[in-house]
């Protein structure tokens, strides 16, 4: 879903065709899952049948003939419609790394899921040093700094929430235990 709003977002700022759309999805939004082109023509597709977007025109440019797309005043409605809902503030308790520290204290000893938090902890602290590298590199675009302050964000909450996990260890795996018996 969110997929459509943000290909009708781009053709906002004029008319782009499929490879287009692609390039700039990915350009604008750095280290979000890169759309696929199928995706991106499947998504024109539909777009176009519900009346959002529609042909604007076509050419070759040197190589095969690419049909531009042009955002319909309904597809402006939709946009602002979207934008007008907010998100609901949720955590993210379906993550594989919560699920494996209630593993960790399920299925085995406190020593273990320290090491686990430990072990993931590091991976985190590596990811956010290649991010602060990546958002002040001068070459970055204001769209790759944006995603790098969202990402170190929640790469940093996620570590206060090891320490806390960690300081509570002991009392997490005692209640854990308890409820599953």
């Amino acid at each position: 879903m969110t997929t459509s709003y943000v290909l009708m977002g781009l053709l906002a700022g004029g008319p782009r065709h499929g490879y287009e759309l692609k390039q700039e999805h990915d350009a604008r939004l750095p280290w979000s899952r890169p759309l696929a082109f199928g995706q991106v023509y499947a998504t024109i597709e539909r777009l176009q049948r519900d009346g959002r977007i529609q042909p604007h025109g076509s050419g070759q440019d040197g190589g095969p003939r690419r049909t531009s797309y042009a955002l319909t005043a309904r597809g402006r409605e939709d946009i602002q419609i979207w934008l007008g809902d907010t998100e609901p503030p949720a955590p993210h308790l379906g993550s594989v790394l919560f699920s494996k520290v209630v593993v960790a204290l399920l299925a085995a000893d406190e020593a273990t899921a320290i090491e686990y938090l430990a072990a993931q902890r590091a991976a985190h602290m590596a990811r956010m040093r290649e991010l602060v590298a990546a958002r002040s590199d001068p070459a970055s675009s204001p769209a790759a700094v944006v995603a790098a302050d969202y990402l170190i964000a929640h790469l940093d909450a996620d570590l206060q929430w090891m320490r806390t996990t960690v300081d509570r260890i002991g009392d997490l795996r005692a209640d854990l235990v308890e409820i599953t018996r």
